[in-house]
């Protein structure tokens, strides 16, 4: 990989071309002043040994530190290194230098996606190499026994002389006595002795646990098969004489030497892994092929509640503690799955079961098993397992979570959605015939505003009791959000569908809403949709049923209609194509608008009393966090004829339809940055932008080329940027997105995962796209501070979150009440009309002109 050194003072401009260049394989060196590029240029002591080439954003003005570093480029030192030089316009000063010195390419910072290709002409390829280096070992301690005072001397200095630490001793008493008082590696012990031969003192080494370690050798005068013979039978290693040539001597040592190193480096890996293995976490254990159980660590003795390893060192695993399913039904030895891996030396990952403990009681479990080989011979297998009790059950939690709504109960619209499409599959194999009823709230907003939120949310639990009053048991009722629900009603007479309508609405308006001691009439427009087996898609159904309820309330509320191919299809036709040219033309005039709604940090709040007055809090919470940059999400609306801003609720789903959202994104990017470029000359604190992407901008071709092309533009800090996933469940491309926030996070912005926590397939999104912020979807916090449910999902969110390295955000948070259970909780950020309206200006210290004074639908900006 080349070694590329860049200067740039503009942070963003450096962080584009770096981008660029790793990854087209050099390794950028980018450094924020010609100052310091002169000294590293300085540093190295030839061109070639640091860097295969520069390149130099033009500096604005000349001082004296580029004129050192060009007249360096220029020496004879430097003369052959490749430079490329990029500058906003073809100055004079910048082409005469290219002009004057070989070697050197010119481009302008608007071409800079050239700059690779440039580079790539400026080089030749080269090789290096270089030698490889070795490392000693360390001093071992020999004893050496020998009654003659001269061969102890001439022996005890020539082993020192070569790096051994030696000790003395003159008889097998003493050698005994040394051996059982201090450390040794060797011994080198004379054959013949007076008081006893050193067989005997090599006998008594090998017969003491102590020192059994040590490796021993007989030195005899004499060469003798019977000497030979028995100084190996009694536990020695290897005979030296002491006749021999010295050179002899000491290799015949050194091959002592290298297996005492071995067996060293053997020991300490064996009591390394003992090591880790008694510190891991999860259980582990080893069995051979046929599933006796040859080791297990403490935790895994621990979570199966047994007293030692001895209970169950030598037993079959299968017998010890997974020999029953989880349901308490036992398993024949020949259909244990894990005892087929033991046998078949399969690896698995992640398989769950269920292991039984001392206690006779069963733990869900989630194991992993390897194969344990031994110079390539399969000897069993390791598995590792943990406890994944806590996780069922949070799964669970957040699993009735994905499919419910927090207030009423119901299931919610992604539920709703597979039930919907699993009677459509049931009506195509039947002559049945079902009704699909959308349920819309005419009076929701009017109650939400004048009586509060909190009228809002028991006027909605208590339509939910009427509804279900008026269900079968076959029937199905969900929320989808706001004041709609969606009701499924089975296998009924194509000629009742008016009137089972109908009846829905009498019975939801049959009684006044009381709240308060104050009397509210309720009025109900609901749209019918007939299914049998014609109906294409649950989508058309929804359809159907939506442009029914949309007939019902333009017809003057409170009514029923019940969808018609004439009427439905001039609806639908007339809507999206009076909206379609609505968007075309706002994108070519400019008719869009964006608003800024900030984002709060928390930490501080405790300052606040409770509860928190909403009026001037995220200003407040700005004032407490100083270092802190004002964070702001990016929201959509569009100006109508009247100069009336319109909620993108009524015009997104459009733009989808007719495939406008990768152009509105785009829109939506461009005037974003203009706007942080703006307000960035007026403000001094750090201002950042949270811009969402939608699903269809996501799976265009060439959106990062785009955002980088523009933050280069409008020289913008990337790390000012926050882009937002939204509608994670209709993406079809995980790796093309997953490619496209890698190179995003390479630019140097973030990535926010909008959402957090509404579907299950929420967790297998974080562990796949490379997110810095969590958004906790604001059905979690509509509980808040009540519901201890939703309190302890937030909380196990939040876990989750901080334990991968994430910052959380609260969304929709309405209530100032819920602030401090957030605070709790560990919640990093809020968003909601409690703490900051959508405004129309960027800016973090001024009063800003409010867009909504109302609580409207939380939008995506594009």
């Amino acid at each position: 990989m080349k070694s590329v050194l860049l200067a740039e003072a503009s942070q963003t401009r450096r962080r584009a071309l770096s981008a660029l260049l790793s990854a087209r394989g050099y390794a950028v060196t980018a450094l924020p002043d010609l100052d310091e590029a002169y000294r590293a240029l300085q540093r190295s002591t030839t061109a070639a040994a640091s860097y295969a080439a520069v390149v130099l954003g033009w500096p604005e003005y000349a001082d004296g530190t580029v004129e050192d570093v060009f007249g360096l480029l220029h020496s004879e030192r430097f003369e052959h290194l490749p430079v490329l030089i990029l500058a906003d316009s073809a100055s004079t000063g910048a082409v005469n230098w290219r002009m004057t010195r070989p070697g050197t390419a010119l481009l302008q910072w608007g071409d800079f996606g050239e700059a690779g290709e440039a580079l790539d002409q400026l080089l030749r390829p080269r090789q290096t190499s270089g030698p490889e280096l070795g490392s000693g070992g360390s001093n071992l301690r020999v004893l050496l026994v020998d009654d003659s005072p001269t061969v102890r001397m001439a022996f005890a200095k020539l082993l020192r002389r070569h790096g051994y630490d030696v000790e003395i001793a003159s008889n097998v008493a003493e050698g005994l006595d040394r051996a059982a008082n201090q450390p040794f590696d060797i011994a080198v012990v004379d054959y013949f002795m007076p008081g006893g031969n050193g067989t005997e003192l090599i006998a008594a080494l090998r017969a003491d646990p102590a020192t059994e370690h040590i490796l021993a050798a007989t030195i005899t005068g004499t060469y003798s098969d019977t000497i030979i013979s028995e100084s190996l039978a009694c536990g020695a290693v290897e005979c030296l004489f002491k006749s021999e040539a010295k050179e002899l001597f000491l290799a015949r040592l050194s091959s002592l030497a290298r297996t005492v190193h071995d067996r060293k480096a053997v020991d300490a890996e064996r009591k390394r892994l003992q090591g880790i293995l008694s510190s891991v976490g999860d259980g582990v254990y080893g069995v051979d092929p046929e599933g006796r159980i040859e080791f297990i660590n403490p935790a895994a003795i621990d979570l199966l509640g047994f007293a030692d390893a001895s209970e169950l060192i030598g037993r079959g695993a299968f017998e010890s503690f997974h020999h029953t399913s989880e349901d308490g039904t036992p398993l024949s030895r020949p259909a244990s799955y894990l005892n087929q891996c033991y046998a078949d030396g399969s690896q698995v990952l992640a398989w769950q079961t269920a292991f039984w403990t001392a206690a006779r009681r069963a733990i869900p479990v989630e194991c992993t098993v390897y194969p344990m080989r031994i110079d390539g011979v399969r000897t069993g297998s390791v598995v590792a397992f943990r406890d994944i009790s806590a996780r069922r059950a949070l799964e669970n939690e957040l699993r009735w979570q994905a499919e419910h709504d927090a207030l009423t109960k119901l299931h919610n619209r992604a539920w709703f959605e597979a039930q919907l499409e699993q009677e459509i599959n049931r009506l195509k194999r039947s002559e049945q015939v079902s009704v699909l009823l959308f349920v819309d709230l005419d009076r929701f907003k009017y109650i939400n505003d004048t009586a509060g939120h909190a009228a809002g949310d028991q006027l909605l639990i208590e339509v939910t009791g009427r509804l279900k009053s008026r269900l079968r048991a076959s029937d199905h009722l969900a929320r989808m959000g706001g004041d709609e629900y969606a009701v499924i009603l089975r296998n009924v007479n194509a000629d009742d569908i008016a009137g089972l309508a109908d009846g829905f609405r009498k019975a939801l308006t049959g009684a006044p809403f009381v709240y308060a001691g104050k009397s509210y009439r309720i009025t109900i427009s609901i749209g019918a949709a007939r299914m049998d087996r014609h109906t294409a898609s649950p989508s058309e159904a929804m359809a159907h049923a939506d442009i029914a309820c949309h007939i019902a309330k333009n017809a003057g509320r409170n009514q029923t209609h019940v969808y018609t191919p004439e009427l439905g299809r001039k609806a639908a036709m007339d809507e999206d194509l009076g909206w379609s040219a609505r968007l075309e033309e706002a994108l070519r005039n400019d008719r869009f608008v964006l608003c800024f709604q900030p984002i709060v940090p928390l930490k501080g709040l405790e300052q606040e009393p409770y509860p928190a007055a909403e009026r001037g809090l995220w200003k407040r919470q700005l004032d407490r966090n100083p270092n802190s940059a004002a964070l702001y999400e990016v929201l959509l609306r569009l100006r109508d004829a009247q100069g009336e801003l319109v909620s993108p609720n009524a015009f997104l789903p459009t733009a989808e339809r007719f495939g406008l959202m990768p152009d509105i994104d785009r829109w939506v990017i461009d005037r974003s940055l203009r706007a942080l470029r703006e307000a960035r000359a007026q403000e001094s604190r750090h201002l950042m932008l949270s811009i969402n992407l939608s699903a269809q901008a996501l799976a265009s071709a060439g959106l990062a080329a785009y955002i980088t092309a523009k933050v280069v533009e409008h020289n913008i800090d990337p790390a000012m940027l926050v882009f937002e996933i939204t509608e994670s469940h209709s993406i079809a491309d995980v790796a093309s997105v997953q490619a496209l926030l890698h190179e995003l996070r390479q630019l140097g912005c973030r990535i926010a995962v909008d959402d957090f926590g509404t579907g299950f397939s929420t967790f297998s999104y974080l562990r796949q796209l490379e997110a810095d912020i969590l958004k906790i979807d604001g059905s979690l916090i509509a509980g808040l501070p009540d519901d201890q449910l939703d309190r302890t999902v937030v909380a196990a969110l939040v876990s989750i979150a901080r334990s991968a390295g994430k910052l959380t955000v609260a969304e929709c948070v309405e209530n100032s009440a819920a602030l401090f259970t957030l605070l709790q909780c560990g919640v990093d950020y809020v968003q909601g009309h409690s703490v900051g309206m959508p405004r129309l200006q960027l800016a973090a210290n001024a009063a800003l002109s409010v867009v909504e004074s109302q609580a409207p639908p939380r939008a995506a900006a594009g």
